[in-house]
């Protein structure tokens, strides 16, 4: 940041007086093409003392970082220039320059998946946003802060305070706030309520129809709304199409590894774990865990039996001082089934009431189970109960959402197998012994095999190896 020019070259300083403006509602919105300018500033040091002209030019470059997906200086970029929301250097700024300054580096938080610390700096911004734009902003990317970090109950107060105050001051549905309809789309998730995705989905693409960050964001909704439906099929391949398509390059790195983190979660439901695992082999998650990869292989990892890989691979996860919260429940609960089937009972209800308490208190996700057999949740459930009497309600509201909202394969459908052979089907997929089997259903040994017996009819087989390859296959 310059100290002699005041904010930049004469072409940057143009960028940011178009931009700057335009980042609440009432003016219109940003050109992309300012965006890409001022995402490729050189920034430099702080200056001695701040001016007007200097904070408008850094907020609107962290908002063009932001929207370009410019991230690579990471947390640093804010470190810089800021410590714990107060700017480092002495700074003499009108209330909606401090205001604008804070939501941006809010924004920009959260794009690179740090919603906690995003959340601190929108709640610093509403306190100098004094014009209905500053405020609808700050707001728009708290609740986002909120949502990303899986803080439901909270984030949905404030979103229903910023659409009232969009919609109370009449601004043009083109300035509607992408984190906005972010944040509504993460809470229909928690809820499994399609409804929301689509409906966000669908206002992206008529607010911006040329952006093609927001034509991305809006298919990444689709995608989550259609596995909400129950369109497996349809949702795998339109995360397919997505994550293959030219249009990828031009996208929010959240949305991406959200995408392929879905998608891996969509393969694991058709039974693919190989290609599962494949999809998220390489990646790794960003600081903060927004998109947390090790709870994803997790989800694959239960499916397959590899319950002390599981618990081995996912210790320092869980022991994250910054883990955002939104992806530690769902860790929690399948670390949970991983330890119940090591025979670790006393850790295994710890910490199943760690992930019911987190649920609870942060406003309700009913996906949190995903993927976890309904069986084994049942045997969690009563542990916790027995254990931790205090919890009852917690765990009578997680009864209520089993039998949880996983679709069977088009395998499973064709052959017609009942809820508790579907079950056994998909723990004969794994490495477990059907005396495993029975020790983790809670049901003897020749009760497990009757309804094996029963799978292998339906499916035309005699041998377990057969019957694997039966249940693998695609379905015609």
């Amino acid at each position: 940041m310059s100290e002699n020019d005041g904010g930049g070259t004469a072409a940057v300083r143009a960028a940011a007086v178009h931009v700057s403006p335009r980042l609440a509602p009432g003016n219109g919105v940003p050109l992309l093409r300012h965006l890409a300018l001022l995402a490729e500033v050189d920034l430099g040091p702080a200056p001695r003392a701040w001016t007007e002209p200097q904070a408008r030019l850094l907020s609107a470059a962290l908002v063009a970082r932001a929207r370009t997906d410019a991230l690579g200086e990471g947390i640093a970029l804010i470190e810089r220039y800021f410590d714990d929301a107060r700017l480092t250097r002495p700074a003499s700024l009108p209330a909606s320059a401090r205001a604008e300054l804070l939501t941006s580096a809010a924004e920009y938080l959260n794009a690179i998946g740090r919603p906690q610390v995003a959340a601190r700096y929108a709640a610093e911004a509403l306190l100098f946003a004094d014009s209905p734009g500053d405020r609808y902003r700050a707001l728009a990317t708290h609740a986002e802060a909120l949502a990303i970090n899986g803080e439901f109950g909270e984030a949905g107060g404030i979103v229903a305070e910023a659409r009232g105050l969009f919609h109370g001051e009449g601004w043009d549905a083109s300035e509607i706030s992408h984190g906005l309809l972010f944040a509504e789309s993460l809470i229909g998730v928690a809820h499994a309520d399609a409804a929301p995705l689509l409906s966000s989905a669908d206002e992206l693409e008529r607010a911006r129809p040329d952006d093609p960050y927001w034509r991305f964001s809006a298919g990444v909704m689709r995608v989550v709304g259609r596995w909400l439906q129950g369109d497996i099929a349809i949702a795998l391949a339109k995360a397919r199409q997505l994550l293959h398509g030219s249009g990828r390059t031009r996208s929010y790195r959240l949305m991406r590894e959200r995408l392929v983190s879905m998608t891996s979660g969509l393969l694991t439901v058709q039974g693919e774990y190989g290609e599962a695992l494949a999809m998220i082999a390489d990646r790794v998650s960003h600081p903060g865990h927004a998109i947390c990869f090790e709870s994803q292989r997790a989800t694959v990892l239960l499916q397959l039996g590899r319950d002390q890989e599981l618990i081995d691979s996912t210790d320092a996860c869980v022991a994250m001082d910054d883990h955002c919260l939104s992806p530690l429940s769902a860790l929690l609960s399948r670390r949970a089934v991983a330890l119940l089937r090591l025979g670790q009972e006393k850790r295994a209800a710890a910490s199943m009431a760690s992930a019911l308490t987190l649920i609870e208190r942060t406003g309700g996700s009913k996906i949190s189970f995903l993927l976890i057999l309904s069986g084994e949740a049942e045997r969690l459930l009563d542990l916790v109960e027995a254990e931790r009497p205090a919890l009852r309600v917690m765990v009578d509201s997680a009864r209520a959402a089993l039998p949880l909202p996983t679709a069977p394969s088009q395998k499973e459908r064709r052959i017609d197998l009942t809820a508790a052979e579907r079950e056994l089907a998909r723990m004969l997929l794994s490495d477990l012994s059907l005396t495993q089997i029975s020790q983790r259903r809670g049901v003897s040994v020749n009760t497990v095999k009757s309804q094996v017996r029963s799978i292998y009819g339906k499916l035309g087989v005699s041998s377990r190896a057969d019957a694997l390859v039966a249940l693998r296959s695609p379905s015609p």
